[in-house]
């Protein structure tokens, strides 16, 4: 019998008030993929993120992990089930600390579990991200742009995460940045098999690290295959840059 993947959207309707963004929008993610989603602004990248992540609530449509139907389950509840999202604009806590930024990502265990979550994880994440070490006691607000996506990436990995949501991470980020990181998720994928979604403005960054790819045009799937069909097409970035004549709006 063939496994279920870890991720099965099925027909999701997502609106905010009468605007309709996602409209019976279906993705399946297998276990140890990284999935690329492309699109336009406006298209529903991150309503989708955020859909599977439980920040928002389908009007129609399922989410299932694990063969799990966690579509009516609050985000806290999801991400024990392993479902992290990095958000765009990276959402750390700027006042506190880098190391109590870090901790705040296995508080979904709870204080004692978390605690202990905290010593293991900490040592693995400075492995990954070496800048932020001499940086633990400095307040996040005043780190670089790049080291404060590697502290959001970071605090997301610590809460163990079967399934990596992340929503635009080379946004503002220098080139040789945006190329650390997406190698860092290429990695953290090759060697511990954390499953990576990635909504992203830089086709050719995602698709390079990503084994598929699935473009989106207002709220629905335009495009989709492996990384190499999409690199090959000539008419994806047309679809990307939204300049079909039945792209419009702008909420994403």
């Amino acid at each position: 019998m063939r496994d279920l993947p870890l991720l099965q959207a099925e027909h999701l309707r997502v609106a905010y008030g009468q605007a309709v963004v996602l409209h019976d929008l279906s993705l399946a993610v297998e276990q140890g993929e990284i999935v690329a989603i492309l699109g336009a602004n406006g298209a529903g990248k991150s309503t989708l993120l955020k859909t599977i992540a439980g920040l928002l609530r389908p009007r129609g449509g399922s989410v299932v992990l694990n063969g799990e139907d966690v579509t009516r389950m609050d985000a806290n509840v999801r991400a024990r089930r392993g479902v992290t999202l990095v958000p765009e604009g990276r959402a750390i806590f700027g006042p506190l600390t880098v190391e109590q930024n870090l901790r705040l990502g296995t508080q979904v265990w709870g204080y004692f579990a978390g605690d202990q979550l905290y010593q293991q994880g900490l040592t693995a994440i400075l492995e990954l991200f070496p800048a932020l070490k001499p940086r633990l006691r400095d307040i996040a607000g005043s780190l670089s742009g790049g080291q404060q996506q590697m502290l959001a990436i970071g605090r997301a990995l610590m809460s163990k995460p079967k399934l990596l949501l992340l929503d635009e991470p080379s946004l503002g980020l220098a080139p040789r940045i945006i190329e650390d990181i997406f190698e860092t998720l290429a990695e953290l994928n090759r060697a511990n098999g954390v499953t990576v979604v990635v909504a992203e403005q830089n086709i050719e960054t995602a698709l390079r690290i990503a084994g598929r790819g699935v473009v989106l045009e207002v709220g629905e799937v335009a495009v989709e295959g492996s990384a190499a069909e999409l690199l090959a097409r000539t008419d994806v970035e047309d679809v990307y840059l939204g300049r079909r004549s039945s792209y419009s709006g702008d909420v994403s």
